[in-house]
């Protein structure tokens, strides 16, 4: 699962985000791999058909050399890393929590059952613009609007 929350000045702030299954078994990757991050990515740069200013955690395959290859093949896409250890700097993280808060409770039988309750959460979400507002508030950074120079 990954997710981006997108913040315009004078538009509504939105949630994309992008779930994969993967099928269980020894040596089949369990994670999103750099590719699936530039889909998502990509498909953010379509919506909003503006440049990315995309400011990211140091999660290994964020990090990597063929990520760096990818981000630098698009010249709309700037990237900056926020400091190591820093999940409250994150708004991203808000979101997780919140899904996983109001999914506690339940007892979830099948992997494509819980699939299906985490992109029902996730869709509510992307309607809630105040709330996602309320996760890049609890950052505690500012959001101000560029001057020009």
């Amino acid at each position: 699962m990954a997710g981006l929350i997108a913040w315009r000045p004078g538009s509504r702030t939105r949630l994309c985000h992008r779930l994969l299954t993967h099928p269980a078994g020894k040596g089949t990757r369990r994670s999103m791999s750099e590719r699936d991050y530039i889909a998502l990515l990509d498909g953010v740069h379509q919506l909003v058909k503006a440049p990315i200013v995309l400011v990211w955690d140091r999660l290994n395959t964020h990090v990597s050399k063929t990520m760096q290859e990818l981000v630098a093949e698009r010249e709309w896409l700037t990237v900056f890393l926020l400091p190591a250890y820093s999940p409250d700097l994150n708004p991203v993280e808000g979101v997780w929590a919140h899904v996983k808060r109001s999914l506690a409770n339940l007892a979830v039988v099948a992997l494509d059952r819980l699939e299906k309750l985490v992109r029902n959460r996730l869709k509510r979400l992307q309607y809630r613009p105040d709330t996602l507002d309320g996760f890049i508030a609890g950052t505690g950074l500012p959001l101000d609007s560029p001057s020009s120079p």
